[in-house]
């Protein structure tokens, strides 16, 4: 599996609606230095909406799938680091120009 994610400042994270039906579940045991990851999504679907790292004090980490401004999945949200490169799936290639990392890239 894979997901295209970024990471915001929680300072510029805002909520239109729907906060009030987030759910969350975290862990630590499969994060690779031991920090404890907290997955928030919609209690009524189980989209997961943005994740909370232990490692990433004061920021979000959401999917790109989250944001509804194509023009921003094409400019600021262009993938720049690919991270368990070793992993990848056989079919994909990978994007054009970003930094690659076998495991983490932090």
């Amino acid at each position: 599996m894979f997901a295209s994610n970024f990471t915001i400042a929680d300072a510029h994270l805002k909520h239109e609606r729907g906060q009030e039906n987030l759910k969350t579940w975290g862990q630590s045991s499969t994060v690779a230095r031991g920090f404890a990851m907290t997955n928030h999504f919609c209690g009524t679907c189980g989209t997961l909406m943005y994740r909370v790292g232990a490692g990433f004090p004061g920021a979000k980490i959401l999917r790109i799938g989250t944001v509804d401004d194509f023009n921003l999945h094409e400019t600021k949200l262009r993938p720049r680091v690919e991270q368990f490169t070793k992993d990848r799936v056989s079919w994909f290639t990978g994007v054009e120009g970003a930094e690659t990392h076998e495991g983490s890239a932090w």
